[in-house]
């Protein structure tokens, strides 16, 4: 029994010495920290929530993005439950690297209690903190959450303070008349990508508002794009989910990067318009179009993307210089597309009836089965080429010079001393090109 008394208190005298040496080696002081091999582990459990950015010293993105970590780190080591940005240089710690999956730069992770989770929210400094704070530490003192992430509105106010607080960067929920009970699974399953609530008392002008007339109702809102849609059952459970998911995205998604991480789990085919430029205002009614097409084919994801917005994306959609802009194609999000036969381009003219006419032909049939050109799709949701490429280019280069080193030696060589010297000044002659860097990810 004393040697177990012993053995025990010796334990427990290791393992304050131990967490008295982390805490020392690690303070929140609103610092972003360096980490390495040596200090990452340590670092991951001396902390509830770490936000940790893999970055490789080269990158464009990465540099544009450590101003915005510095502005940022104060503010969140400051909450009530402290959230420490970290910072690992992935391009020379590599085996951190093939130990978490980095394959493109930045790939930005939230480790909560030691579990780490992507992150693809914003990443300016202000947007960053509050997608922050909704995700590891919310603000209860604002709004609060009586069952798992799921706010309880008392009044009209509540509701606008709510709405508010959440920002537009992801849609919003409101139960009205609904248990927080009948939302709350929902809740948690998407809470990286949504906000819930109910509202327990409100107005008629929330209603018109809202525009709902009867109770319960279930609200979604996407305050970026401002578009609502009101579900009033059956509050079931695939019923409501269904809403809940089709309702994650805007009717029209324009297509970027992060768009394309997110559409990634969305089973439905996507609608995709490839146009010349998102921004020109004919562009711009097309969208207005595509949108009322959406909200009548819910089983389908409706997204746009410019050639001037994103080139490199459009062209693997057979598009040439002589390709006639819009041309409207239904993606599966990864290798396969499809062309409706006869509605390849669009023209300027009563465009919704053409819009009607692509959808007819693709529920009917009247289609042409086709894979992407270049890499696959899925190149663009990984980041275009990452870090293992480059691990089998540097690799494939090192054999190279290795064999041309090999070569430089001087063999025994038959023939006169003029062509000896001949032969060894062409071989050591030639040309260098710059190899690009490769693993950028797009903003």
């Amino acid at each position: 029994m004393k040697l177990i008394l012993l053995a025990l208190s010796i334990f427990l005298s290791l393992q304050q010495s131990i967490s008295s040496s982390l805490s020392n080696q690690f303070a929140i002081d609103g610092k972003v920290l360096e980490l390495t091999e040596s200090n990452f582990d340590a670092a991951i459990s001396t902390f509830d929530y770490i936000f940790v950015d893999f970055y490789a010293p080269w990158c464009g993105h990465c540099k544009r993005l450590s101003p915005e970590l510095d502005k940022a780190a104060p503010i969140l080591a400051g909450l009530k439950e402290p959230i420490v940005i970290a910072k690992v240089n992935a391009d020379q710690f590599t085996r951190l690297a093939k130990r978490f999956d980095i394959d493109g730069f930045p790939t930005l992770k939230v480790f909560m209690h030691g579990i780490p989770t992507e992150y693809y929210g914003p990443r300016k400094a202000d947007l960053l903190v509050r997608y922050l704070k909704k995700f590891v530490a919310p603000d209860v003192a604002v709004l609060k959450f009586v069952a798992p992430d799921v706010a309880v509105l008392n009044s009209d106010s509540g509701i606008s303070d709510f709405i508010e607080a959440a920002g537009t960067d992801f849609p919003i929920y409101v139960g009205f008349g609904l248990n927080e009970s009948v939302i709350s699974d929902l809740a948690i399953k998407y809470k990286k990508k949504a906000w819930f609530s109910v509202a327990k008392d409100f107005t008629d002008d929330v209603m018109v508002l809202y525009d709902f007339d009867k109770v319960p109702a279930l609200a979604s809102v996407h305050p970026n794009y401002n578009e609502r849609s009101i579900f009033y059952g059956p509050f079931e459970d695939q019923f409501l989910e269904d809403f809940v998911k089709q309702n994650l995205f805007p009717l029209a998604v324009p297509i970027n990067y992060e768009a394309l991480k997110l559409l990634k789990d969305d089973e439905r085919k996507i609608v995709l318009t490839i146009m010349e430029d998102a921004e020109d205002e004919k562009c711009k009614e097309l969208i207005k179009l595509l949108k009322a097409a959406a909200s009548a084919n819910r089983d389908l994801v409706f997204g746009y993307v410019g050639v001037k917005q994103w080139e490199d994306f459009a062209e693997t959609f057979e598009l040439t210089k002589k390709t006639k802009l819009p041309k409207m194609v239904v993606w599966d999000g990864n290798e396969e597309y499809f062309s409706v036969i006869g509605s390849e381009s669009m023209d300027e003219y009563d465009q919704g009836s053409q819009i009607t006419r692509f959808l007819e032909g693709y529920r009917g049939g009247s289609v042409i089965q086709k894979q992407v050109s270049g890499p696959s799709l899925m190149g663009y949701i990984n980041s275009l080429i990452g870090i293992r490429t480059i691990y089998i280019f540097v690799f494939v280069v090192a054999v190279i010079m290795l064999i041309q080193t090999i070569g430089k030696e001087e063999p025994l060589t038959v023939g006169t001393r003029d062509q000896v010297d001949h032969a060894s000044s062409s071989t050591s002659q030639g040309e260098s090109k710059e190899v690009p860097r490769l693993g950028e990810k797009e903003d």
